[in-house]
């Protein structure tokens, strides 16, 4: 197609989308890739290829790909997690799509999984199971999961948790790791007793700033000597009260791939310090140093595209950004022209909380203020619900934007490109054709 002939149809679009259509189907679709779309086709393949003319295309920015074609679907399936995209079998990973992600409180059939190495063998006994508790304390302990169950005040709270690699697949180069969409997010409802409790029970020395965790799980190697992962905290995020060593998940005993029997929670920070299986507890005068302690970094300072940033120039990833999803309808619904569109889903801000959610249905040409709830307890994602009137008929994406309380407020596009790939909390959207 020319591009006289193309432009002429994008004009005719925005006066009489019916009369662009007609052109439209009357063409043969050119072959398509989700990757550089719009550089290669025009409107009309882009409206022939969706089945329906977009309102707004005036507003689409440019390089965004339509999201009717930009989804994909995976088949393999794990055994009571059901509906979840598998990214890898060793170690295990896998994800919800966002509208399986709609409960208040994420069950565990629902709830992602990220491991990093393969689960411990055998059996789990778990009045067997022992924590140990050493380095810089007075009094270093070992506990059994009975002593802490009956020495130490019980907590429940319900606690957000996100992989640092969430939205990994949206960088472009494609940074290395399982290319997580948007699911690698929960919150469930977690028992146990408070890390800090436990911390003073053990006495910290004046020299304790740092701690190291350590959990059960066996390296891919199959080694012994080798940990999976062993990261850590500042002693301050470690006696945060709704930092939990955890036993009990929405009610139940941790399920396997969980954690059982017992598990740590540092809400609101990469669910890498929130080691699953734990068994140990090495409180440092110094930042850790364990199992892929360095690999969880992001540059200090803006880097180009594909860069290789030495280590001294990263830093550590603490609190998660705010981020927020879109959980019902599911993306691809069709609703009848003339009918309002009731949408909701969660938003959350790591250690700080939500302020406001915005939505957008020409894209974020204009905005609506979503109703946007209070958390149940801090560290909990909020609830957000809004009602969407589409002007015409035609295809549409919804998108959500959160801004948390210090005013930070959620990128359109895919943030700074980072080496791995981490903490991109560019908006969610969906698709809805009118009709």
């Amino acid at each position: 197609m020319s591009g006289k002939k193309e432009r002429g149809l994008w004009e005719l679009y925005e006066k009489d989308p019916e009369r662009a259509d007609a052109e439209i189907w009357g063409r043969k679709p050119n072959p398509l890739s989700r990757r550089g779309f719009l550089k290669k086709s025009g409107l009309a393949t882009m409206a022939l290829a969706i089945g329906s003319h977009i309102p707004f295309f005036r507003n689409l920015p440019a390089g965004f790909i339509p999201l009717a074609l930009a989804e994909t679907n995976d088949k393999k399936i794990i055994e009571g997690k059901e509906g979840l995209m598998v990214l890898n079998d060793r170690p295990v990973n896998a994800e919800p799509p966002a509208h399986l992600l709609d409960d208040e409180f994420t069950p565990k059939e629902k709830h992602f999984v990220r491991n990093n190495g393969l689960p411990p063998a055998g059996e789990i006994e778990p009045d067997k199971w022992k924590l140990t508790v050493e380095g810089e304390v007075h009094k270093p302990l070992q506990i059994s999961l009975g002593d802490l169950k009956s020495k130490f005040k019980h907590h429940t709270y319900a606690l957000q948790l996100e992989c640092g690699g969430n939205g990994r697949a949206g960088y472009n180069p494609p940074a290395k790791g399982n290319q997580w969409k948007f699911g690698a997010i929960a919150c469930a409802k977690y028992k146990g007793v408070r890390l800090g409790d436990v911390l003073k029970a053990a006495g910290l020395k004046d020299s304790a700033v740092f701690t190291g965790y350590y959990g059960a799980d066996i390296h891919l190697s199959g080694n012994p000597d080798k940990e999976a992962l062993s990261r850590g905290t500042p002693i301050a995020k470690a006696l945060e009260e709704h930092t939990l060593i955890a036993w009990e998940m929405n009610g139940e005993p941790l399920p396997a791939l969980h954690g059982f029997p017992l598990r740590l929670v540092s809400p609101g920070w990469p669910g890498s310090t929130s080691l699953k299986w734990l068994n140990k507890i090495w409180v440092r005068d110094r930042i850790h140093d364990g199992m892929k302690m360095s690999k969880y970094r992001v540059p200090k300072y803006p880097v180009k595209p594909g860069t290789s940033v030495p280590l001294e120039d990263m830093a550590i990833i603490e609190s998660m950004p705010v981020k927020s999803l879109i959980t019902n309808p599911r993306t691809g619904i069709q609703i009848p022209n003339g009918k309002n569109l009731k949408i909701r889903g969660h938003a959350w801000a790591g250690d700080r909380s939500v302020r406001e959610v915005h939505v957008s249905i020409n894209f974020g040409r204009t905005w609506q203020k979503a109703d946007l709830k209070k958390p149940v307890n801090r560290y909990a994602w909020q609830n957000w619900d809004a009602v969407l009137q589409f002007p015409t008929k035609g295809y549409y994406e919804v998108w959500a934007r959160a801004t948390d309380s210090e005013g930070e407020m959620q990128p359109m596009v895919v943030p700074g490109w980072n080496p791995s790939g981490y903490i991109n909390n560019a908006m969610h959207r969906i698709a809805v054709t009118v009709g």
